[in-house]
Order: structure tokens, then C-alpha cells, then sequence
């Protein structure tokens, strides 16, 4: 087995996340270092791809605020996510939906898939 392999599962920050997607609505929990004061600020958005594998992995929101669009790309494997919290699923045909950045209005919209 490769030695970085082993290295990265030995020292990985294992935070145990739901399952989520691109074209999920999410709201992430997040711990803000502010001098010597901490606080959680959350981030509600639209997944718009998952990349990586292991402790490298990562996933972009991205939110609509005002009339301009924000993303973040948040580590996966962070001791600086508090939570996650699903608020939609949504029904996409592709792993990243990087076509939704030029979309505006009515056609910005992801159908919600039921369960």
C-alpha cells in the first residue's frame, strides 16, 4: 500500500456527515475564529460538485446573496464544520452543475426530489 495513503488515513479528521450531492440544498455549520472569540456562522446553498477522495475531498455551495452569487469551497474531512443539515434534495442529471452559475430567474431552479 502507497505510504502517503497510509499517512493521510492515520491523521484524517473523520466527521461523520450525511449523505449529500450536487444539487442539494445545505446549510453548513461552520466555526469562525475572530481574535480570541469563536463562533459558528452558517452557509445556506446549492451543492454544486464534490470532488476528491479521502482527506483531500471537497464540495462548493454556492448562494445567492443580493444580486450576486457567492461560492465557498468547504474541506470535507475539517474539524472546523460543526454540522450540516439537509435542506432539499434536489433531482440533477450531472455530478457538478457548474451550468447553474449562468442560469437567473425562474430556470434557476432545481426540483426537489421526494422521500
Amino acid at each position: 500500500m502507497d505510504l502517503m495513503k497510509v499517512v493521510e488515513n492515520e491523521f484524517a479528521v473523520k466527521n461523520d456527515l450525511p449523505a449529500f450531492g450536487s444539487g442539494d440544498t445545505v446549510t453548513v455549520h461552520y466555526k469562525i475564529k475572530e481574535g480570541s472569540k469563536e463562533r459558528i456562522q452558517q452557509f445556506r446553498g446549492v451543492v454544486l460538485q464534490r470532488r476528491g477522495n479521502g482527506s483531500t475531498e471537497t464540495f462548493t455551495v454556492r448562494k445567492m446573496s443580493g444580486n450576486v452569487g457567492v461560492e465557498r469551497i468547504f474541506p470535507v474531512n475539517t474539524p472546523a464544520i460543526e454540522k450540516i443539515d439537509i435542506n432539499k434534495k434536489g433531482k440533477v442529471k450531472r455530478a457538478r452543475i457548474f451550468y447553474f452559475r449562468k442560469l437567473t430567474g425562474k430556470k434557476a431552479r432545481i426540483k426537489e426530489k421526494r422521500f
